[in-house]
């Protein structure tokens, strides 16, 4: 009985290995701003698509360096690659999921969504001209809670950021002074505040110090507890981060006009729009070494649009429209191509 119970025992683990080697792997890297929805979504495609996605969240501008070296199945990026590098590189990039950015802040005795700010503040703030929690123009913004006293610690991304580059988009775009002095990019050269890498080291900043600001995408703020706050849109409304607002922005974005699919969606029309939202992207190869490994890339992205929505709006994401979707498959099927020259993509 023991030598039966044995065999049975090994025959049964051959059937469980041999199902787990039959889902495909995949790999990506790049962008923190979608990682929770990727992890969510490679989750759930393991079962539902017969996919398995190993992806390390290590940065836009890592990620887009990663897929320029061909180290990984797709790279992944906030910021839009520039079209000249995607051109070099036979790269076609395609948007995934849309999402919004938030402020996060230390403040004793002020709960999320309670603090209001504005872009203009924002860029007072990082430019090192704003310093102090009771400034005469923060107060006034906030007749009815208590601001103390203390210190602003400003803090930002020190790695190459495609959050850093939306966040910065969003100052350029609301502040002459900002987009003078300092610009809009992957990583800028800070007038004021302390760096920390990833969302996780400005998210454990902000919490450790009194006084600090930051920024991450909300998704990670809700998940974690941290006080975001308030942000006055283009149409001078004070409007809260949540999936109504930041589809009401991704409802007035030009897709149609933008090249490479790199649509702008900060600080839109409309009174219910917040004001920073963007699309991610992933850059994947026209010539893959490995068709079968491209084919599963756009297998799982193909199952995220169909399949994945819930799970994306359930993390307060922004699912891609329709019509988007649509024009990313006709761009696999016409782009990505085997090394005979016939679509991976069928």
């Amino acid at each position: 009985m023991k030598l039966i119970g044995s065999t049975l025992a090994l025959a049964l683990a051959g059937v469980l290995g041999a199902g787990v080697a039959q889902a495909e792997q995949i790999t990506g890297a790049g962008a923190t701003f979608p990682a929770p929805v990727y992890s969510a979504w490679g989750e759930a495609a393991k079962a539902a698509a017969g996919i398995e996605l190993n992806y390390q969240a290590i940065g836009s501008g890592a990620g887009q360096t990663q897929i320029l070296n061909r180290t990984v199945d797709f790279g992944a990026s906030d910021a839009p690659m520039a079209p000249e590098k995607l051109e070099s590189g036979k790269l076609l990039q395609f948007p995934s999921v849309m999402g919004a950015e938030v402020a996060i802040v230390n403040l004793p005795g002020i709960k999320p969504g309670e603090l209001k700010l504005t872009g203009e503040l924002l860029a007072e703030i990082y430019l090192g001209k704003i310093t102090k929690w009771n400034d005469p123009q923060l107060v006034e913004l906030n007749r009815g809670l208590a601001l103390p006293g203390i210190a602003i610690a400003p803090v930002y991304r020190a790695d190459g950021s495609g959050t850093t580059y939306v966040w910065t988009s969003y100052l350029s775009a609301v502040s002459p002074d900002w987009k003078s002095v300092v610009g809009a990019a992957t990583s800028v050269k800070w007038p004021a505040g302390n760096g920390a890498k990833g969302n996780d080291g400005v998210a454990a900043t902000v919490r450790q110090v009194k006084g600090a600001i930051g920024y991450v995408e909300f998704a990670f703020a809700a998940k974690n507890g941290l006080t975001y706050s308030q942000l006055r849109n283009k149409a001078g409304v004070f409007v809260q981060p949540t999936l109504e607002t930041f589809s009401a922005a991704a409802g007035n974005g030009d897709w149609a006009g933008a090249k490479n699919y790199a649509v702008s969606l900060i600080d839109t029309q409309g009174e219910k729009s917040w004001p920073i939202v963007s699309a991610t992207f992933i850059e994947l190869p026209k010539d893959p070494k490995d068709a079968a490994r491209s084919a599963a890339v756009m297998k799982f992205f193909d199952w995220a649009y169909k399949d994945g929505a819930q799970i994306a709006s359930g993390l307060q994401y922004v699912p891609l429209p329709t019509a988007v979707q649509d024009a990313v498959r006709s761009s696999w099927r016409s782009e990505i191509k085997a090394p005979d020259g016939a679509a991976i993509y069928k």
